[in-house]
C-alpha cells in the first residue's frame, strides 16, 4: 500500500533519486503504525477488564440480534485475533479467537460493533449499501490502477493513459472515505444498545467505547493514508508530460 516499486523517485525534472513526495508516504506510514499501536494497546487493557455481567461476546451478540429482530444471522468462531467481521452477503457474524468466548469488556463491545453492522444491513443503511456496490469496482480498480500508470509512463509519459491509472486509484480512496461514516455509525449503534440493553453498567460503557473509538481511528488512518498516495501520484504524473 505504502511503496510501490514503479520508480517515483522523479523528482519533478531532477530525474532519478529520492523525492520529497516519499515524505507523504512516510506521513500515511507513520499515522497508520500509530492508529494500529493505539488500538492494539487499547484493547489489550480492556481486554482484561471481566464484564460484570459475566455474558460472553458470542452471547452478548445474539441478544442483540434478537433485540433488533434479526433472527437470520448465524454467529461463529473464527480463527485470528481481532478478525472480526460482518458478511452482509451470507449474512454470518465472525467473532474471532479473542472476542467469542470472551467476558471482557473490549470483546462485548467488538461484538456489539459487528452487530451493528447486521442492524445497518437490516435497516438498509445507505452508506453501507453504497461501500458494498463498490465492492467490485474499487477490486477491479485497484488492480489496474499502478500497472497502468507504469504503461503511461513506459510509453513515454502518456497522459491519458496515467491519469486513467490516478482515476482508478482514486476508488479506493473513495471506498475508504465511505467507510468511515459506516464504522462511527456502527459503533454509535453499539454504544446505545449496550447503555440500554443493561449488558454493561455505564463505567464499562465508557471502557467499550473508548475501544471502539480507538479502532475507528484506524479507519480514519486508513483513509489519510490513501489519500496521502493519491496526492502523490497527481503531484508526480498528474498533468504533466515527461520532463527531462
Amino acid at each position: 500500500m505504502y511503496g510501490y516499486g514503479y520508480g517515483m523517485g522523479y523528482g519533478y525534472g531532477y530525474g532519478y533519486g529520492f523525492s520529497w513526495t516519499y515524505l507523504l508516504v512516510i506521513i500515511g506510514l507513520v499515522i497508520s503504525l500509530a492508529a494500529s499501536a493505539k488500538v492494539r494497546s487499547t484493547y489489550s487493557r480492556y481486554a482484561k477488564v471481566k464484564s460484570k455481567s459475566g455474558i460472553t461476546a458470542a452471547q452478548a451478540a445474539q441478544t442483540i440480534l434478537q433485540g433488533a429482530g434479526i433472527y437470520d444471522v448465524r454467529i461463529e468462531h473464527i480463527a485470528g485475533n481481532l478478525t472480526d467481521n460482518y458478511n452482509p452477503t451470507d449474512k454470518v457474524l465472525r467473532l474471532s479467537d479473542s472476542t467469542y468466548n470472551s467476558t471482557s469488556v473490549a470483546a462485548i463491545g467488538v461484538a456489539a460493533h459487528e452487530c451493528g453492522h447486521a442492524i445497518q444491513h437490516d435497516t438498509n443503511y445507505a452508506p453501507l449499501n453504497i461501500r458494498g456496490s463498490l465492492v467490485p469496482v474499487v477490486n477491479f480498480g485497484s488492480s489496474l490502477s499502478i500497472p497502468l500508470i507504469l504503461v503511461g509512463v513506459l510509453l513515454g509519459y502518456n497522459q491519458m493513459v496515467i491519469t486513467i491509472g490516478i482515476a482508478l486509484f482514486s476508488l479506493s480512496v473513495l471506498f475508504q472515505l465511505i467507510t468511515l461514516p459506516v464504522e462511527f455509525d456502527a459503533s454509535s449503534r453499539a454504544i446505545r444498545i449496550l447503555d440500554s440493553s443493561g449488558m454493561l453498567d455505564s463505567e464499562e460503557v465508557g471502557e467499550a467505547k473508548k475501544v471502539l473509538s480507538a479502532a475507528a481511528m484506524t479507519y480514519v488512518a486508513a483513509a489519510a493514508a490513501s489519500a496521502l498516495q493519491l496526492l502523490r501520484l497527481v503531484l508526480i504524473f498528474g498533468g504533466r508530460g515527461r520532463r527531462n
